[in-house]
């Protein structure tokens, strides 16, 4: 087989396992949104049912890399095909990414992520390191010259 033909097959793989990701992450955003739900939802699951099959995937795509890397910007723009699949991947990820961040932000708010999960409460203050320097800069001492240094 053709490394275009394998890297078709393995885009096409690689987007139904990631529709298939899709759907569960938004039944659990459906689920989430529930008023009487209070149980975590199977999505955890699914991901971890998921996984390996996606690792598989994602590394028989990384070995196309090369190849598609290898081809002139001129030929690779003839390959509709592949690049419509590599968009449509992409495009899906996006998606995953943007309601995984959507879901947790309903679990955080209905207490149902363990303490140990949340992020430290230095990432939740937004003028942190700002704080961090002014406290170990005093406003101006550390940027102007003393009288001793100027002479």
């Amino acid at each position: 087989m053709n490394p275009e033909t394998q890297m078709t097959l393995d885009l096409r793989s690689h987007l139904a396992l990631n529709t298939d990701l899709l759907g569960h992450l938004e039944r659990e955003s459906q689920n989430l949104r529930q008023l009487e739900s209070d149980q975590p939802t199977s999505a955890a699951e699914a991901r971890r049912d998921v996984l390996p099959r996606l690792e598989e995937a994602l590394q028989r795509i990384r070995n196309h890399r090369s190849y598609w890397l290898s081809l002139s910007p001129e030929l690779r723009s003839t390959k509709h095909e592949i690049r419509d699949l590599l968009r449509q991947n992409q495009d899906l990820i996006m998606r995953m990414i943007l309601l995984d961040r959507e879901n947790e932000q309903l679990l955080l708010r209905r207490g149902l992520i363990p303490p140990k999960h949340l992020p430290p409460i230095q990432r939740q203050r937004p003028h942190y390191v700002a704080g961090l320097y002014q406290r170990h800069h005093p406003s101006g001492s550390a940027s102007q010259p003393t009288q001793d240094q100027t002479r």
